[in-house]
This record gives structure tokens, sequence and C-alpha cells, in this order.
């Protein structure tokens, strides 16, 4: 089993940044690849990006390519995504995922946190 728990998600004004943290507990965090998704009222969830185990690997959604970047430390047993120049569209509640195989699906993710709330203002 891996617990996971968001945080660091707000209100921002359009322009603004956020870093959002996902801590890990329980397995071997650094052989997951983890990955953050959203989902927006009246919207299906969707991936945002993802991260090799070794941190080496990165995947974006076009959309936020150039705004965001995720990252993990793996002695910290956190992932993070750093978002900037957000944007009203990137209203959503975050949840980061884990699992054994990548992916931008979420089906192939077996482990999920509770989500954070991101809302940007225009």
């Amino acid at each position: 089993q891996v617990q996971l728990v968001e945080s660091g998600g707000g209100l921002v004004q359009a322009g603004d940044s956020l870093r959002l943290s996902c801590a890990a507990s329980g397995r071997t965090f650094s052989g997951y690849v983890m990955g953050w998704f959203r989902h927006a009222p009246g919207k299906e969830r969707e991936f945002v990006a993802r991260i090799s185990w070794s941190g080496r690997f990165t995947y974006y959604r076009d959309s936020v390519k150039g705004r965001f970047t995720i990252s993990r430390d793996n002695a910290k047993n956190t992932v993070y995504l750093q978002m900037n120049n957000l944007k009203p569209e990137d209203t959503a509640v975050y949840y980061c995922a884990a699992g054994l195989a990548g992916g931008n699906v979420s089906r192939v993710y077996n482990y999920w946190g509770q989500g954070t709330q991101v809302t940007v203002s225009s």
C-alpha cells in the first residue's frame, strides 16, 4: 500500500504560481511512476504530468508544457508540481497518483491522494 497526501493548493490570480506537493508513505516510493491528474467541474479527469521513478523522464499534457514542472525527491518521498503562469482553465482538483507502470491514463495508477483544490481567478 502507498498512501498519498497532496498539499499546496489554493486560490490565486491568473499569472501567479503555485507548487503542489504530494507526500508518500508506505511501500518504496522510488519504485513508482508518479503522476498528477486534475478534475474540473463538468469535465473528465485528465492527465497533467508524470515522472519516471528515477526522475529522469517527464511527460506533460500539451496545455501545461512550458508552464508546469514535475519533479520528485525520492529521499523525501515527495513529488512536486510547480505551476507557473496559471490560467483560469487550470482550475481543478489536482490529484497525485502512483503506479508501477507509466502512462497518461488513470487506470494504470494504483494509488491516489485525496486531491487539493486549485482555483485561478481571472
